[in-house]
């Protein structure tokens, strides 16, 4: 039979990151690419799709034959059970069935979902959540998403649409959220909602060098730990804001599920994740009952960027 490999994909709005895994899980390939280039048409994020597990195949010197299954993890409300894209924000797609070109075209079998929820899978499954039955999960990027393991399964809710706790309203007189809301947790906690913070203030004639790092709305995270690093007082301000309201969120979470564990990931944890951390733990027993808080252990995460990659691989162990 010989050694059969997994291709494991995190589709982003700006980038595809790759990883080949054997069968021990170690990775023995990774690609990083980016996907501005995929316009509007879904059909080149597809042709993507296929010409990065392509290329990461030919450049690990496998065949086709060798490939066990591939996964990936995407932004948007994703049906898993079909691999179908209902919706995605940053993504040219809509009711659009992806999963049946890829199998198709590789001839093994393709899975996808949500990216914070596989990524959350990951944390579960290999990571900071690893023996833990109920967990929540923030992942602070672009923007905020949540992901929720209960009794050990991944919750989705009905039609795939659940756990979207990025958009739980925390003041409703608040700052408006790309999804059209005011006051959200994305809109505060998020680096999108971090950079309109810090270009509303400046507007006002106060200096922040993350300033002119924002573009489109948003700065890179590893601006962000520089402006810290400086003493940026805006952004500092900012930081703070953001941290406040995920403690909020966290209490309420914690009161609502009564998890064993809360983990944070995404980009912003990556970079900054220990002051975050910091400042969360601070504030979060405020925020929700003692006698709940006791039971909650609060984490980062722990496979960093490559959290989806392994949620990925979750899928793929958990369907085969």
């Amino acid at each position: 039979m010989g050694k059969k490999y997994n291709v494991c994909l995190d589709i982003g709005g700006t980038k595809i990151l790759g990883v080949i895994f054997d069968e021990e899980r170690n990775i023995v390939y990774r690609l990083k690419k980016k996907t501005k280039e995929a316009g509007d048409d879904a059909g080149n994020v597809e042709k993507m799709i296929i010409s990065v597990a392509e290329e990461m195949i030919k450049e690990a010197d496998l065949k086709k034959g060798q490939i066990n299954a591939i996964a990936a993890g995407a932004p948007g409300v994703i049906d898993q059970a079909e691999g179908i894209v209902l919706f995605s924000p940053n993504l040219p797609w809509r009711d659009y069935d992806i999963k049946t070109p890829i199998e198709k075209k590789f001839g093994v079998p393709f899975y996808i979902g949500n990216d914070v929820n596989v990524g959350v899978l990951g944390e579960y499954k290999y990571g900071a959540a690893k023996g833990y039955s109920n967990v929540v999960g923030f992942f602070v990027g672009t923007g905020m998403g949540g992901g929720l393991i209960l009794d050990g399964r991944l919750f989705t809710g009905n039609k795939f649409k659940g756990a979207e706790y990025g958009h739980m309203i925390l003041d409703p007189e608040g700052p408006l959220c790309g999804c059209g809301q005011r006051g959200c947790l994305e809109a505060f906690s998020s680096k999108k909602g971090m950079s309109s913070y810090i270009l509303q203030q400046v507007s006002r004639g106060r200096q922040s060098m993350l300033a002119d790092r924002i573009e489109n709305g948003v700065f890179k995270s590893k601006f962000l730990k520089k402006a810290l690093k400086t003493g940026d007082a805006v952004t500092m301000e900012a930081v703070d804001r953001a941290c406040h309201y995920l403690a909020v969120a966290t209490g309420n979470m914690i009161n609502t599920i009564s998890p064993d564990i809360v983990v944070y990931g995404g980009g912003v944890m990556e970079a900054v994740g220990d002051l975050f951390m910091d400042k969360i733990l601070a504030e979060v027993d405020r925020y929700c009952m003692p006698s709940i808080r006791s039971t909650v252990d609060l984490k980062k995460a722990a496979l960093g960027d490559d959290s989806v990659i392994y949620g990925a691989l979750a899928m793929i162990e958990d369907n085969n």
